[in-house]
């Protein structure tokens, strides 16, 4: 068998979203709705922002699809950072399947998601441009001036008729915690659902695993655990996972590109799915989910010289049954 037919359409569809970058770009606001202040944001207001945008896609489709959450915790560190912000800060990122309806209509979905979000004036990012040929599109586009960005995509159900499964995914900007001093320089309090792993867990053990055959392959040095960084198990509706996030040391830009492109073909050559993503600024990112245990990789330039790097293991490995 095949093992990347093993993949549960679920797990694809992560790999595909779950990439992340961060670029806040001022203090913009947004005239109307409930977007707040880049400056003043909490995790409340952000998490509300993109249940906003989320709805802004779908309230209005037909046929009408049931909202499914995806992923952890929604409030997370930074995976990559492409300004030169202070380095504890977090952002939400907010992922939901589109269910009920055929999976013939998954890219009728995305095309609607599209129009929505162009009528409330939204805008395509520099990578947004769409080939609706394909049998699965997928559209990258960006609020302004308060800089959510937003993805719609199509996961392949069944290749032979066809059909897929439309997913949405919102991401904010950076921001820092309320409270959270810039020049502060402590580690803020995350979110309840992160707690230490045991060293001996299975998820921990794979995560660790996975990120070491990325140390090399990647040929950087690490730097030390920066503030938000290391292992951490995330836990929420969809099940428990280890999350072990690093960054190698500061390299010149040339060489962070390379080191991503070295991380392309190692994922490429042990069998990964691989999906170039489009980031801010155009910094070189890229997702890879594993086709045996469903680990989710993400490898990122940053503009702060280093290259980061986030593994997520779940600490149940699905079945092909679960697809």
């Amino acid at each position: 068998m095949n093992p990347r037919k093993a993949v549960p359409a679920a797990a694809l569809l992560a790999m595909m979203l779950m990439a992340t970058a961060c670029g806040a770009q001022g203090d913009g606001q947004k005239t109307g709705g409930t977007a707040p202040k880049q400056g003043a944001m909490n995790e409340q207001q952000a998490i509300d922002r993109a249940e906003e945008i989320i709805h802004q896609a779908v309230d209005g489709m037909s046929p009408q699809p049931t909202l499914e959450r995806m992923g952890h915790a929604p409030v997370g560190a930074c995976i990559a950072r492409d300004d030169h912000g202070p380095d504890d800060r977090v952002q939400v990122t907010v992922i939901y399947k589109l269910k009920g309806v055929p999976g013939a209509e998954a890219q009728n979905l995305v095309r609607q998601a599209r129009d929505a979000w162009l009528k409330q004036g939204h805008k395509y990012n520099s990578s947004g441009e769409v080939d609706w040929s394909s049998s699965y599109p997928s559209v990258y586009m960006r609020t302004g001036p308060d800089d959510f960005w937003m993805d719609a995509v199509t996961g392949v159900l069944d290749r032979a008729k066809g059909e897929g499964l439309a997913s949405l995914k919102v991401t904010s900007p950076c921001f820092l915690p309320p409270g959270k001093s810039k020049a502060s320089g402590a580690t803020p309090a995350g979110p309840a659902a992160f707690e230490a792993p045991s060293a001996g867990d299975p998820a921990t053990r794979r995560a660790l695993a996975h990120s070491s055959r990325i140390y090399d392959a990647l040929q950087a040095g690490s730097a030390p655990t920066q503030p938000a960084e290391g292992l951490s198990t995330v836990r929420d509706e969809s099940g428990a996972s280890v999350h072990h996030t690093w960054s190698t040391g500061p390299l010149p830009e040339e060489e962070r590109a390379a080191a991503v492109v070295r991380a392309q073909v190692y994922f490429r050559s042990a069998g990964w799915n691989v999906r170039p993503m489009p980031t801010r600024e155009g910094v070189p990112a890229v997702v890879a989910g594993h086709p045996g245990d469903h680990t989710v990789a993400q490898v990122a330039a940053s503009a702060t010289g280093a290259v980061r790097v986030a593994v997520t293991a779940p600490a149940t490995v699905p079945t092909a049954a679960d697809a």
